[in-house]
């Protein structure tokens, strides 16, 4: 080991490989700093959680619009879903290296293992996600890093390669031995964390992407919440199935045409970007059907960016409707 304090960035998704890389390390005396990252698809929540279990600080970092830009254009395509991995991590240990370059940290550290996810772990992609960076020198994975090529900081002592490990493949029983070593008792099942590996959300962002390229990020975080349609002029219609879910819509009007039932309990909902006013007329019409009202009409609020207007609609069957949820 160097003579001086040596100081590493860990890339912290709150996962359990990523908690055993910082206490690895933590065991030479490397001081650790961990870094996450938010985006329309994750956030850094389980990351805090983390930092908070291992008492180190935290940097986090908002990657929406590369991670925007990595969606639709990703070099080394999807996985099985909208799934980017190999260019996300690529990304992630880029922006971690610029951090390391502007706070003086003399390494970046991830918790991959080698071999745990076939496609995004293996050596070649391991390989990829390095050069990509452009942090290949200064990047360590301690659970198998005695598996894989030496790195500078191993090289120049920052680090003891012999006490790095040799962790690999899909079995997760040498990382709960590591954690009930390490006494980590709180950690993440390895089920995903990112929406890009869900494949109802990944539909509709499917959808959105053919229908909407230009779109935002706002479009994106709309994706989470509600019962989507896809109108005829091409205006896409949200309406709530729960409380929590209407409350979400109001707060993201953000400019759209808010529609809600005044008299009879229903949903609220949310006309986006519509086209004209047939748009709200059939928005209206299926905002009634999900009413308390099983038929004829309900009054319907309707709020645009302009105005405030009330509007009669009539309670049609949800079948009418079917061929546009998307």
């Amino acid at each position: 080991m160097a003579d001086r304090k040596v100081r590493a960035i860990n890339l912290l998704s709150g996962g359990l490989d990523s908690i055993l890389a910082v206490k690895v390390l933590q065991e030479q005396g490397v001081e650790v700093t961990g870094l996450t990252f938010v985006s329309p698809f994750f956030g850094s929540a389980n990351g805090e959680r983390a930092a908070r279990q291992l008492v180190i600080p935290l940097i986090i970092r908002d990657i929406s619009s590369d991670i925007m830009e990595l969606v639709q254009n990703p070099p080394h395509g999807h996985g099985k879903q909208l799934n980017p991995c190999i260019d996300c991590h690529a990304l992630m240990i880029r922006k971690a290296g610029q951090i390391a370059s502007e706070q003086g940290f003399d390494l970046i550290a991830t918790g991959e293992v080698l071999g745990e996810r076939p496609m995004s772990q293996n050596r070649q992609s391991l390989d990829t996600v390095a050069r990509d960076s452009g942090c290949a020198g200064i990047l360590l994975r301690p659970l198998s890093a005695k598996l894989l090529t030496p790195t500078k900081p191993e090289l120049e002592g920052l680090v003891e390669r012999d006490r790095l490990l040799t962790l690999e493949g899909r079995s997760r029983r040498p990382q709960m031995a590591l954690a009930e070593k390490y006494g980590i008792t709180e950690y993440l099942q390895p089920a995903g964390g990112c929406l890009l590996t869900d494949p109802a959300f990944c539909e509709r962002l499917s959808e959105l992407m053919r229908n909407e390229p230009d779109f935002s990020i706002d479009d994106v975080n709309l994706l989470k919440i509600g019962r989507h349609f896809r109108l005829p002029s091409g205006a896409k219609f949200i309406v709530g199935r729960d409380e929590r879910d209407n409350a979400r819509i109001a707060a993201a009007r953000n400019g759209h045409t808010l529609i809600v039932s005044d008299v009879i309990p229903g949903p609220t909902a949310l006309l986006v970007r519509p086209r004209s006013n047939a748009d709200v007329e059939l928005a209206a019409r299926i905002c009634a059907s999900y009413s308390d009202n099983r038929g004829g009409e309900v009054d319907m609020g309707v709020l645009t960016e302009n105005e405030q207007m009330r509007i009669t609609a009539k309670v049609s069957s949800r079948d009418e409707f079917g061929e546009l949820r998307t």
